[in-house]
């Protein structure tokens, strides 16, 4: 197997030294379907001899088998390892491969081709040095060409080898290979590449592959692999200021405090002035450990151990910076987004945001534009579906950590993760910090909640009353506002209905509307929680992420969620507006409890059956719950 050399006869251990200070080259393999991704890095591995006897024993076996190749082996099945990749003849997942040669050491991702997995060619890119980006000679340059070419150089990729494949089918014709080259360049000159290579080759027959072929002797170019194991792509980040987010604080005795991380740009000496954000406390370098001792200078993508010539307060998600050119930091921001999910994006919902060193709640407060990635046009909208690009702005809960993706990778990106099901729903690459997050501050106001609360002898709080449309909400809470009234109590109410008469009569009732109707309507009660009043909030919002939302909005205690949980079979027999009748009749779209989803809560703190009481004992049960909780005391 392997490449040879005669170090490994001569001298086993410097061979092991050798092959371990190589250098990583990790590039991306992705074209249209059967553009010959697959058979190509099957190729690169075979002529490079990198294959066990026994693999090339069932790879011979399995050609046979599949006759895709006629007698010839077929180079793709090394990479297609999923069953139903075999049986499709298509790539479907990502498949990552690792090789070397005497010159260095490569991974590989094989992404698919089909456009309803872009997401999983995302997650290739999104870690690469180079592309390359297959082409079929007899098709030339494709919708799904520009479409991975537009986001590999949005994920940041430089550097792009064009493999303009199946040169064996048009008879290494020099004037197809030319023409194609020139549509590319003509089309890549909208993308942020520093360098295209464009190499003709059959991955089937090996040409141009490990060797430059006698059968395209007008191309003056490289090999494909001679080009990988020369391409310059460290410089770039050993350029940019340092950067190491910290993974762990090292304390093994008392006698060693270190912080440990992966540097994630830059490089750092013993000696050198550091910042550590967002405390921007600052220091020295005084060591850089490692398990095989101290290094007198580190660089991107090393694993080190720094320890400070002072004591500073440092912990897990902070992040070290060279002193003279510190990261930002923003809770605001634009970014260019990569929807993953089969749930659309919601604008106005609450995420997880995960950067590089830390995890943060985070809402999408505004869809500026899509992308349309196969023409590069700008097209309004709303929200992002599957496999959709966007431009928007974020907010996050806290101020993260960043540099603007362009600059740097690593601190550049992030993901969303959905708080319910832990899934990873979008990538995502900041832009810049918005204006409004470094102009706008909280101004401090001596006359807080607490003392609006005492003046007004009550414990503030939001009852957020939930159900189906004709449940009883707004009967109940109305009835709870006369009685706590009569007692004297501050109050408001915030009805559904009524508010969309003024601060959300823009808003329909879309899954993206109701949303954002939430969301106002959260912070408006908010505002009024803090004014000490007890807030009525009576609205069907039909989503548990939005009533979660509207809670955290709050401190403990003060969101206390009335679950009115009347069936729907009850709630349609009164249909007082006949709205449940337009709906069955499709006159009304969108309908809660008909054709869009009410999520029952799990856990609200009152549940109330308008069907087995009446709405003045839910009343009345609402007001108990009040003063035995202590929020009507004073």
């Amino acid at each position: 197997m392997s490449h040879k050399s005669d170090l490994i006869e001569e001298d086993i251990l410097a061979y092991l030294q050798a092959h371990e200070d190589k250098s990583y080259l990790r590039f991306i393999t992705c074209g249209s379907v059967d553009d010959g991704k697959s058979t190509l890095i099957g190729r690169l591995l075979y002529d490079s001899k990198l294959i066990y006897e026994d693999q090339l024993s069932a790879l011979e076996s399995d050609s046979k088998k599949q006759g895709t190749q006629g007698e010839k082996i077929d180079f793709a099945l090394l990479v297609d390892g999923l069953a139903a990749e075999r049986e499709q003849g298509i790539t479907i997942d990502v498949a990552y491969r690792f090789f070397s040669t005497d010159r260095r050491k490569f991974i590989v991702a094989d992404t698919p081709g089909h456009e309803q997995y872009t997401r999983n060619m995302a997650t290739g890119a999104s870690t690469a040095d180079v592309a390359i980006i297959l082409i079929d000679a007899r098709k030339g340059v494709l919708t799904q060409t520009r479409r991975h070419s537009f986001i590999v150089s949005l994920l940041g990729i430089k550097h792009v080898i064009v493999a303009i494949n199946k040169m064996d089918l048009v008879d290494y014709a020099q004037s197809v290979f030319e023409n194609i080259e020139a549509d590319y360049r003509e089309f890549a000159k909208q993308l942020a590449f520093e360098n295209i290579l464009c190499i003709p080759m059959s991955a089937l027959e090996g040409d141009n592959i490990t060797n430059k072929s006698h059968l395209t002797d007008w191309y003056q170019g490289p090999a494909l692999l001679p080009y990988l194991e020369s391409v310059d792509v460290s410089s770039d980040l050993s350029d940019k200021p340092f950067r190491m987010p910290v993974q762990w604080v090292n304390r093994p005795n008392l006698d060693f405090r270190g912080f440990s991380g992966t540097i994630a740009g830059g490089v750092i000496q013993p000696g050198d002035d550091i910042v550590v954000l967002p405390s921007a406390t600052r220091s020295s370098v005084s060591r850089i450990v490692t398990y095989d001792g101290d290094l007198e200078e580190a660089g991107p993508n090393q694993a080190v151990t720094l320890t400070l010539a002072d004591e500073i307060d440092i912990s897990r998600g902070d992040v070290i910076c060279a002193a003279r050119a510190p990261a930002e930091q923003t809770d605001q921001f634009a970014a260019h987004l990569l929807w993953m999910h089969d749930d659309a994006l919601l604008p106005g919902r609450q995420y997880l945001l995960k950067t590089a060193n830390r995890t943060v709640p985070a809402t999408v407060t505004g869809l500026k534009h899509k992308i349309n990635v196969n023409t590069l046009v700008k097209e309004s909208g709303k929200t992002l579906e599957l496999n959709e690009i966007g431009v928007c702005n974020l907010s996050t809960t806290q101020p993260i950590v960043f540099d603007p993706y362009n600059d740097n990778r690593k601190t550049g990106g992030f993901i969303l993760i959905d708080k319910r099901t832990n899934t990873t729903i979008g990538a995502g690459m900041i832009d810049f910090s918005l204006r409004r997050a470094q102009n706008v501050h909280w101004q401090h106001i001596e006359i807080d909640k607490a003392a609006r609360a005492r003046q007004k002898h009550q414990k503030p709080c939001m009852l957020w009353f939930t159900g189906l449309s004709g449940s009883g909400k707004s009967t109940v809470a109305n009835l709870v506002e006369k009685r706590l009234h009569d007692m004297g109590r501050h109050t408001y109410s915030l009805d559904g209905d009524n508010i969309r008469h003024g601060l959300n009569k823009d808003l329909g009732f879309t899954d993206a509307d109701r949303v954002e109707n939430i969301r106002r309507v959260g912070e408006t009660a908010k505002l009024m929680v803090d004014a000490g009043m007890v807030v009525l909030v009576s609205f069907i919002s039909p989503f548990a992420s939005e009533r979660r939302l509207a809670r955290s909005l709050v401190e403990e205690n003060e969101f206390l969620e009335v679950y009115i949980s009347t069936p729907l079979e009850i709630c349609e027999q009164r249909d007082v507006k006949g709205l449940y009748a337009k709906a069955r009749r499709g006159e009304i779209k969108n309908f809660t409890g008909i054709d869009s989803e009410y999520e029952a809560p799990e856990k609200a703190e009152i549940e109330l059956d308008t069907s087995t009481m009446t709405a003045a004992e839910a009343a009345e049960e609402i007001v108990h719950y009040l003063e035995a909780s202590g929020y009507l005391e004073g």
